[in-house]
């Protein structure tokens, strides 16, 4: 069983047409510094290890990074952070958090999870799931089953890209077909707006 890196992972689904937000691991300040002028702020950092599963129980994510003042100051904390590799510079996508994701089951094999995502994902527990391969139809179904389909349909006139992510489930279940020897992939979260739905963190486990 393999684990990847979440830059590792999200390479992986950008080669497979996934929409992800612009980043890039540095391990030296200089490099995060021409990183964070290239992407351009405001940026997320983010601790970047193997080892560490859930960034924010260690403070290893700061988000909306302004300026190089900033910057260098959350350089300084995520490489601070046991087990510590590097730091990974990410473009900050403003939106609203969702979850979607795949897991084997040793009964129905591939399963696809959509719901509401971030760090209370675990708390609120608003996920959908359906047994791959799984068609436009019952995505939209699957959709309509949690209380974030509210957020995407529109709350107080702000309507969100809500085809953008029944393309990604889509595309989430293609994944399965493709790659079986997929264990667990958790985007969390996927960030969605009113143009766009961007993978801004990823696990993935493979067999």
């Amino acid at each position: 069983m393999e684990v990847m890196a979440e830059k590792e992972a999200e390479d992986f689904l950008e080669k497979e047409g996934f929409p992800v937000a612009k980043r890039k691991i540095t391990r030296t300040e200089e490099d995060m510094l021409k990183a964070a002028k290239e992407i351009g702020y405001p940026l997320v950092l983010k601790v970047h290890s193997k080892k560490i599963i859930h960034k924010s129980d260690v403070g290893g994510v700061k988000v909306d990074v302004r300026n190089e003042e900033e910057a260098k100051k959350a350089y300084k904390e995520i490489m601070g952070i046991k087990d510590s590799e590097g730091c990974l510079v990410q473009k900050f996508v403003p939106g609203d958090w969702f979850l979607l994701g795949l897991k084997k089951d040793p009964t129905f094999n591939h399963v696809l999870a959509f719901g509401t995502g971030g760090i209370y994902t675990e708390v609120i527990k608003d996920v959908a799931l359906r047994i791959c391969p799984v068609s436009i139809e019952e995505i939209r179904k699957m959709i309509k089953e949690t209380k974030g389909s509210k957020i995407l349909e529109g709350i107080r006139g702000k309507k969100l890209n809500i085809k953008a992510v029944e393309e990604l489930l889509l595309k989430t279940s293609s994944l399965a077909k493709k790659h079986p020897n997929i264990q667990e992939l958790d985007i969390n979260p996927l960030v969605v707006n009113e143009k766009e739905a961007i993978v801004v963190d990823v696990r993935m486990v493979l067999d």
